[in-house]
């Protein structure tokens, strides 16, 4: 004979409701304690008793004391001792008398006083004197000079720069060729060359004025020409 069971009697039969019953309560629980925990937070809100927590004491700035020095010892200063001597010397005014007539005739003789005058020798420089300067050998000479010693810049052969360069510059007393400048140009290549080559002449015959050798300025033109 098999056994039979009722169906009120067999617990399988309800094992997915007990399942979802245990479901329920479960989440319900962890529900009452999220909820629990979240009406515990409290939040801690300053007033005005707690602001003296966070006051800070200042410290006072404290400087290391200075050590003075004592004063250096006084200087001994030597007081001069004073003698003091008897007046018990006569002395004896020797006076001479000289006997002067006074019917005699005085000459008084003026003396101009000497004034010592200082020579100012004046550093003049000439424009015309009664002999000028004279480079040595002539005009000629000095064309022969500056011909043979101009070297001609390669960037002005290239550009095709000529003309006239106006160099002027003072002749010294000893003959020598000072401040040279260009007075009229053409091109600054041009320019330099003239300039180099009037400073490089050899010294000249300085000028005269009134017997003395002077300072005299002179102007010399320095042609440039392509062939």
């Amino acid at each position: 004979m098999e056994a039979k069971k009722s169906k009120k009697a067999a617990i399988e039969n309800q094992r997915g409701s007990w399942l979802l019953m245990g479901l329920v309560v479960a989440l319900a629980f962890m529900f009452v304690s999220f909820e629990w925990t979240q009406h515990d937070v409290r939040v801690a809100a300053l007033s005005s008793d707690d602001e003296s927590i966070f006051v800070t004491e200042l410290v006072p700035i404290t400087f290391p004391e200075e050590k003075l020095e004592p004063p250096p010892p006084p200087e001994n200063k030597v007081v001069d001792i004073l003698e003091i001597v008897k007046n018990d010397i006569e002395v004896t005014d020797e006076v001479s008398t000289v006997s002067e007539d006074m019917n005699a005739v005085h000459e008084i003789v003026w003396i101009p006083p000497v004034v010592e005058t200082e020579t100012v020798v004046e550093d003049v420089i000439h424009v015309s004197v009664e002999i000028m300067p004279e480079f040595p050998g002539g005009t000629a000479a000095l064309m022969k000079y500056l011909s043979g010693n101009i070297k001609y810049p390669t960037i002005s052969q290239e550009t095709g720069s000529q003309g006239k360069v106006i160099v002027q510059f003072v002749v010294d007393k000893d003959g020598t060729i000072t401040n040279p400048e260009v007075v009229r140009g053409v091109d600054p290549y041009l320019d330099k060359e003239a300039v180099r080559v009037i400073s490089s002449m050899p010294k000249w015959k300085p000028g005269v004025q009134n017997g003395k050798k002077v300072r005299v300025k002179y102007t010399v033109p320095v042609m440039f020409r392509l062939q």
